[in-house]
């Protein structure tokens, strides 16, 4: 089982980034899926996340009306669409799966049992 995420980068401050999650291995078609960041020195927390069914979404207060989370099912691949980017934004980006079949939303990276690479993102000022 695996996540692959992609679509990170070297941006300028408000430009616009996508960020891809594709599962291999399993269907996440029941799970909760989440992106979360860890900048140098700062805890990994969760920026964005969505239910199975994607009716539910969580965004981080940072990044409200600035970040868009989405899912594609048939794909088993999760996006981030990220706009309006800001300095503070640059961190490296987690995807994640809860493995729980049609669960809520958790910001606790513990509760999320899958996780894909990293994909940095940099914005510069």
């Amino acid at each position: 089982v695996q996540l692959q995420a992609s679509g990170g980068g070297l941006v300028q401050a408000g430009g616009s980034l996508r960020l891809s999650c594709a599962a291999s291995g399993r269907t996440f078609s029941k799970n909760a899926m989440g992106w979360f960041r860890q900048a140098p020195g700062e805890e990994r927390e969760l920026v964005s996340a969505i239910t199975w069914s994607g009716r539910t979404t969580y965004y981080a207060d940072s990044v409200k009306g600035r970040f868009f989370i989405s899912r594609d099912n048939a794909k088993t691949t999760v996006y981030l669409q990220m706009n309006s980017l800001k300095p503070e934004d640059t961190a490296v980006y987690y995807c994640a799966a809860d493995d729980t079949d049609y669960s809520g939303i958790y910001s606790d990276p513990g509760r999320y049992a899958y996780w894909g690479q990293g994909t940095e993102v940099t914005v510069s000022s």
